[in-house]
Order: C-alpha cells, then sequence, then structure tokens
C-alpha cells in the first residue's frame, strides 16, 4: 500500500508525545512493506537537519521536508484573535510552501491513503481533495479542545482564563466541522472514540494507540536508585508545569520531612525561565535538564510521577514507564486512554493527600514497587505493542478501500 503522511513537525528525534506516537507508526508501516512518504513540517521549535535522519529514513521513508516558522507571536496571536474564527494553536501552521509541495507531490504520485497527523493538517484538506482522490485519514492525537478548556479552569489569571476559553472553542468547531470531512478516524484512545461517536459525521473509526516496541524497549532493574522519585516530560508544555507546580507545592514538603534522603529528578527539554526560577530553591530536587537517552534516565530511577490535571489523548511517557517496569503514580486524567488498573500495574490518586499516601506506600514497601512495576511490563506488552497495532490498521484500510 502506498502511503502520503503529513505532519506538522519532523518526528525525530522522538522527544515528545506527538513524534513519538508519529515515528513508531511510521516504523511499523514501513516494516510491514508498505511504501511510505512523508511530508513534514520542519518548525523552529522541531528543527532537525534531513541529512542528520538515521539510516531506517533514508532506507524505507521518502522524506520531505518544508521549513515552516510557525512559532508563536504575540501579534499573530491578537490579530488572529480578533480577525480570524480558526485556532490560533492551528493558523500558524498554515504555510504557502507546504501547500505548494503538496500539490507536487499530489500532482505526481497517486496514494492510497493520506493520513494527516493531528488536526493542524485538517486545514490542507481542501488542497488534498481538488489534487487526489485518495482517501483521507485523521490520526487524531487527543481531543484537542479538551487541553485548552482544562487549562482555562486551571488557569487564575483572567485574561488567560478568557484567552484560553475563546481558543477552546475555535479547535472545537474546526474539530468536529472537520470530522465531516474525513474518510477514516484514528483516535488514540477508547474514551476519544466515545467522545466523536456523539457528533455527526460518516467516517470509519478504529482506535489506534500510541505503541511500543518491546525489543527497543528494556527494563533493568539493576542500576535502579531506590528509593528515587523522578519526572521526565516537556517542560514546556502547560499541563506539565501546572501539574509540578502542584506536587511541589501540595507535596513535596511533606514528603522529606517524612524521607529527608529522598530525591526528586526531573528531566525535561525547553524549561522556561518562570519554571527555573520557581523549581530552584526546592530542596532535594535534581533539575538535569535535556537527557539524551530517555530509557536510560527512566531504567535509573524508581517511581515515577504523573501529575496531570489538563490535557487530553494518551501519555507516551506513561507507555514507556510501563513497558520499563516503572511504579507510576499518576491521576485520572494522566491515566485517560490507557485503562490502566489501581493498586494493580498503576497507582492513581487525584488530591494531594491520596498522591503522598501512595507515593509513602511504594517508599515503604520494596515488593509493591517491584510487583506493580512487573505487571506493567505484562499489561504494556499484551495492549500497546506497535507491531500488532499496525497489522490491525493495514487490515482496516484493506478491508475500507
Amino acid at each position: 500500500m502506498k502511503i502520503l503522511i503529513l505532519s506538522n513537525k519532523i518526528p525525530y528525534p522522538p522527544k515528545d508525545g506527538g513524534s513519538i506516537a508519529t515515528l513508531n507508526l511510521l516504523k511499523s508501516l514501513s516494516n510491514l512493506g508498505n511504501k511510505i512518504v512523508l511530508l513534514t513540517m520542519n518548525t523552529e521549535k522541531h528543527y532537525f537537519e534531513l541529512e542528520k535522519l538515521p539510516l531506517f529514513f533514508t532506507k524505507n521513508i521518502k522524506t520531505i521536508s518544508v521549513y515552516v516558522k510557525a512559532s508563536i507571536n504575540k501579534k499573530d496571536a491578537l490579530k488572529n484573535l480578533f480577525f480570524s474564527k480558526l485556532p490560533y494553536s492551528a493558523e500558524r501552521f498554515l504555510n504557502e510552501n507546504y501547500k505548494m509541495d503538496l500539490i507536487k507531490i499530489l500532482k505526481k504520485e497517486k496514494f492510497d491513503i493520506i493520513q494527516l497527523e493531528g488536526l493542524p493538517l485538517a486545514l490542507y484538506i481542501s488542497i488534498i481533495r481538488k489534487y487526489s482522490t485518495s482517501k483521507i485519514s485523521m490520526r487524531s492525537h487527543n481531543i484537542e479542545d479538551e487541553i485548552w478548556e482544562r487549562s482555562s479552569k486551571m488557569e487564575k489569571n483572567i485574561f488567560k482564563k478568557f484567552y484560553l476559553k475563546i481558543l477552546s472553542k475555535r479547535i472545537r468547531n474546526l474539530e468536529f466541522k472537520s470530522l465531516k470531512k474525513y474518510d477514516f478516524l484514528l483516535p488514540i484512545t477508547k474514551r476519544d472514540e466515545k467522545i466523536f461517536k456523539k457528533f455527526e459525521h460518516k467516517c470509519k473509526i478504529l482506535v489506534t494507540p500510541t505503541g511500543i516496541n518491546s525489543k527497543e524497549l528494556h527494563p533493568d532493574f539493576t542500576k535502579i536508585k531506590y528509593p528515587s522519585i523522578f519526572h521526565l516530560g516537556a517542560l514546556d508544555w502547560l499541563p506539565n508545569q501546572e501539574g509540578l507546580i502542584w506536587f511541589f507545592d501540595k507535596i513535596w514538603k511533606n514528603l522529606i520531612k517524612k524521607n529527608p534522603n529522598l530525591k526528586f529528578y526531573l528531566a525535561g527539554r525547553n524549561a522556561p525561565d518562570f519554571i527555573r526560577k520557581k523549581f530552584k530553591n526546592i530542596k532535594n530536587l535534581i533539575f538535569l535538564g535535556e537527557i539524551k537517552v530517555a530509557k536510560d534516565f527512566i531504567n535509573s530511577h524508581a517511581i515515577m510521577i504523573v501529575p496531570l490535571f489538563s490535557g487530553s489523548g494518551m501519555r507516551i511517557k506513561i507507555i514507556e514507564g510501563m513497558a520499563l517496569g516503572k511504579t507510576i503514580i499518576t491521576t485520572s486524567i494522566g491515566t485517560e486512554g490507557i485503562n490502566s488498573t489501581h493498586k494493580k500495574n498503576i497507582l492513581i490518586a487525584n488530591s494531594p493527600k491520596k498522591f503522598e499516601k501512595e507515593i509513602q506506600k511504594v517508599l515503604d514497601d520494596k515488593l509493591l514497587f517491584q510487583e506493580i512495576g512487573k505487571n506493567a511490563i505484562v499489561f504494556v506488552k499484551k495492549n500497546f505493542d506497535n507491531e500488532n497495532i499496525a497489522k490491525k490498521l493495514m487490515q482496516f484500510y484493506k478491508e475500507n478501500l
């Protein structure tokens, strides 16, 4: 099968959930013998030189890159607020050069499927329909409006709250208007599928979660710093910022009173100045910034915390942590779409008191720590194997073309 994949960022290196989701599926689809063409934006934030892509790309995937600035600009955001009906989070990825390269590809080649990796690519559907008869598939990484709606509820600044509400409403309009334009919809979770099914559309749906390659993720229990707590995630992502601030404000001081030698290892890229300043003098916090090999970092630490109260979709870092045998403590929102089981393969807590209590349990009971971690490995191998996910998707496409 010949598949054109459109992405608004190069899915390499795989440093965030979106990149990991796109890259893992790219690999699996290619490994199944499909011919893959990737037309990707190469943005300022995620810029990567094509010449440095690994051999897998150069041998198996035809990659076409278009430079797109797409950085957040206050003047452009204000202009969008007053003179556009589109959400700024999508409109900033509208680019003439990308459009022209898309037209060139569609004129030159025919595809069985054109797969869009995320909502901003929906803005190019009119171009696809004009120059191609291919089926259009949207891989929805999350319910986009939900991220901003939840963030607006957390926001205390009245002007930011107002803006986030408008942004959420515009994204919702774009999400559900676009639903009628797809042939196929690939939500990442069953929860997202249920939400999409509430709205009028004719597209055929297959839940296609972000998977992991168990051959690449090997648990290593020999180097764990136990007890220790860690967090790994993009520090320029608002839900991560909110969750970490909540944790350090409401939980951490009590924990280290009871456990004075306990260390918190924080790793993540693009930490803004206000986060660095806020976390600078926190006792027993070791801030590592961006790390080179995520799996080595995860393997070497014990308890993974993911305190999330906004965001949407599926948290791939939780899946990776489970695959590496970590005991993970998160919120109900953090585990949305994963269908994990509290006290069996993960621990879930939504209040400071309960979150602290769950951490303390694992600190006091190493056997519990080991049991939850081992159960997590079994759970992920059964439900999130990349190869099986890709095979189901190919069967779905073939049956519906």
